[in-house]
């Protein structure tokens, strides 16, 4: 089993960064893709941006030149680095951990943490 805990969130002013960290343990060698989603109340979960174990990233195309994906292997962190934030991206921000059994994906998320952008 993979256990995730997320941290970094907190409030900042428009145009301001952030950078999410989500720690990861556990049997982290079966996972194959490791991704941030978020969640505003009312809404469904969004996907923001995946990073393979190859390291390859994926992004959402509405985010794409300010936020980044990125991960230390070594540590077993993955981290959201967050630039130019506006009052939109306000939600709770899920770290997520996807292991495939042949075309079934098997996710375990983090518990989430808040960003609050303020105008």
């Amino acid at each position: 089993q993979v256990q995730l805990v997320e941290s970094g969130g907190g409030l900042v002013q428009a145009g301001g960064s952030l950078r999410l960290s989500c720690a990861a343990s556990g049997d982290m060698f079966s996972i194959n893709t490791m991704a941030w989603y978020r969640q505003v109340p009312g809404k469904q979960r969004e996907f923001l941006a995946s990073i393979t174990s190859g390291g390859v990233p994926n992004y959402l195309d509405s985010i794409k030149g300010r936020f980044t994906i990125s991960r230390n292997d070594a540590k077993d962190i993955v981290y959201l680095q967050m630039n130019s934030l506006k009052p939109e991206d306000t939600a709770v921000y899920y770290c997520n951990a996807r292991k495939w059994r042949g075309t079934i994906p098997y996710d375990t998320w983090g518990q989430g943490t808040q960003v609050t952008v303020s105008s």
